[in-house]
């Protein structure tokens, strides 16, 4: 009897509907690892088929292009710096740059948080289609955010300012790992940075 006649027929490719989700996890999940272990350039929705034991078909089914993975990748790992605005609202404004400060740094602490950053950090230094991904989610979730907070004049100049600040400190510390700073005491890092953000910030 053909799949069609006891309604089991799919489309080629497809899981079952109870599978979906599932299935969708467990893409972004791959494709998590293939972009962090590759990077963006080498990394192609077949290999992250191939790795999720899927047909690229569905790959492109839930997500589209590999810069929609990328995306949906980026975005799930990002997620808690995405908390950045919450995190910081709360508080005098004088205080903000402390706040910014440390939750930033914490997020790039925590090894859980840290390899999924890494990953997306590299892609988008070496690939303009990553960087542009990750500007689009950086500038619309998370400066932007934080800027609607200043009532000050040129308030995202502000926040980009200060972001410029905490990722080039990330950079040298966590990615290219320059010494003394990369063995720094977490808590150093904080007290010296966090007037710098704050004069960004709230300063003249």
């Amino acid at each position: 009897m053909s799949g069609i006649a006891d309604g089991t027929a799919r489309r080629r490719g497809r899981p079952p509907r109870a599978e979906s989700g599932d299935t969708r996890d467990r893409i972004l999940a791959t494709a998590r690892e293939e972009f962090s272990e590759r990077g963006y350039e080498k990394t192609s929705v077949r290999g992250i088929a191939k790795a999720a034991s899927v047909d690229p078909a569905l790959v492109h089914h839930y997500f589209g292009t590999k810069e929609q993975v990328f995306e949906a990748a980026v975005e799930v790992a990002f997620a808690p710096a995405l908390e950045a605005p919450e995190a910081i609202a709360d508080g005098p404004l004088d205080a903000i740059g402390e706040r910014l400060t440390r939750f930033i740094l914490g997020v790039w602490e925590n090894p859980a948080t840290r390899t999924p950053l890494l990953a997306i950090v590299r892609s988008a230094v070496n690939n303009e289609t990553a960087a542009a991904v990750f500007r689009r989610l950086i500038a619309a979730q998370v400066m932007r955010r934080v800027a609607a907070q200043l009532d000050l004049p040129d308030a995202e100049l502000r926040v980009e300012l200060a972001a410029a600040q905490l990722v080039g400190c990330a950079m040298l510390r966590y990615v290219i790992q320059v010494e003394p700073l990369a063995s720094a005491d977490p808590e150093q890092l904080v007290a010296r940075l966090a007037p710098v953000v704050q004069g960004h910030l709230t300063g003249p």
